[in-house]
C-alpha cells in the first residue's frame, strides 16, 4: 500500500515534475511474469526514479545500511525502505552473496520484477564498473530474462555526497530483454557466470554510453581512499 502511495501520490509525481525524465524502451519491460531489471547505479536518486516510471511494482535488493542508519535521518530512511517493501541485504561476511541470491530468487519465484545493480555500489566517478555475478546466478536459476537499464543524468543531478538533488535532464533507457536459456543448468560454471554478467554489463554500457572499467567499483573506491590517507583535524588535504 505504501509503495503505491509513494509512487502515485507522494513521491512519484514530484520526481516526474522536477526531473521530467525522458523514458525510452519501456515496452521492453515484460507486462507480466518474473524478470530482472539490471541497471547502472550513479545516484541515490536511482532508487526512486526508475520505480516511478515503471508500470509494475519492482523490488530492489537494498544494502542493509539503509535500514540501520543512526539518528532521525536513519530512522526515516529505514521506514521508507521497509514500507516500500524493499529487501535489506547484508553485504559483509562470506555468506552475504548467497543471502542476496536467496532473497532475489524469492521475489522471482512470486513472478515479480526484481531490480538489481550488478556493480554492487554506486559509481563514485560516473563510470561503469565490472558487474558481480550474482545477477547471472539468479537469471539462470530462475530461468528469467534480464532487462538492461541505463540511468543517464542522475550522477549530475545527485552525485555521491550531495544531499539534495539539483535539477538536471534525466533519461531512463530500457533495452531489449536478454535471454540466457542457452545456459540453463550451468549456473555453477564460473566461466558461464562471468560471460552472462559481462553480456549484461555490455548491454548497459551500450545504453548508457558510459566509459567501462574492468574492475570492481568497491576495490577502486578503497584504493583511492587509502591513497588519500587519513585526514587530521584542521589540516586540509593536499591537492595533487
Amino acid at each position: 500500500m505504501f509503495y503505491h502511495l509513494l509512487k502515485y501520490v507522494l513521491l512519484g509525481p514530484l520526481l516526474r515534475l522536477v526531473f521530467r525524465p525522458r523514458i525510452e524502451g519501456l515496452a521492453h519491460v515484460p507486462a507480466s511474469g518474473a524478470a530482472i531489471v539490471a541497471g547502472n547505479h550513479l545516484s541515490f536518486a536511482d532508487h526512486f526514479l526508475m520505480p516511478s516510471v515503471l508500470r509494475r511494482r519492482i523490488t530492489f535488493l537494498a544494502k542493509a545500511e539503509y535500514f540501520t542508519g543512526p539518528g532521525v535521518k536513519g530512522r526515516l530512511t529505514a521506514f521508507f525502505f521497509r514500507s516500500a517493501g524493499q529487501i535489506p541485504v547484508d553485504r559483509s561476511g562470506k555468506d552475504a552473496g548467497q543471502a542476496a541470491i536467496r532473497e532475489g530468487l524469492g521475489v522471482l519465484d512470486r513472478g515479480e520484477l526484481l531490480g538489481i545493480y550488478p556493480e554492487g555500489t554506486r559509481s563514485h566517478d560516473g563510470r561503469l564498473y565490472k558487474g558481480k555475478v550474482g545477477v547471472a546466478v539468479m537469471a539462470l536459476r530462475a530461468g528469467v530474462p534480464v532487462v538492461p537499464c541505463a540511468m543517464i543524468g542522475t550522477f549530475e543531478a545527485q552525485p555521491p555526497g550531495r544531499v539534495l538533488p539539483r535539477v538536471h535532464p534525466v533519461v531512463i533507457r530500457f533495452g531489449r530483454p536478454l535471454d540466457f536459456s542457452r545456459y540453463a543448468g550451468m549456473e555453477r560454471e564460473k566461466a558461464v557466470l562471468r560471460a552472462v554478467t559481462d553480456e549484461i554489463m555490455y548491454a548497459v554500457m551500450s545504453l548508457s554510453g558510459q566509459e567501462y572499467v574492468d574492475r570492481y567499483a568497491a576495490e577502486v573506491k578503497a584504493e583511492e581512499a587509502a591513497a588519500k590517507g587519513p585526514r587530521l583535524p584542521g589540516v586540509p588535504r593536499r591537492r595533487s
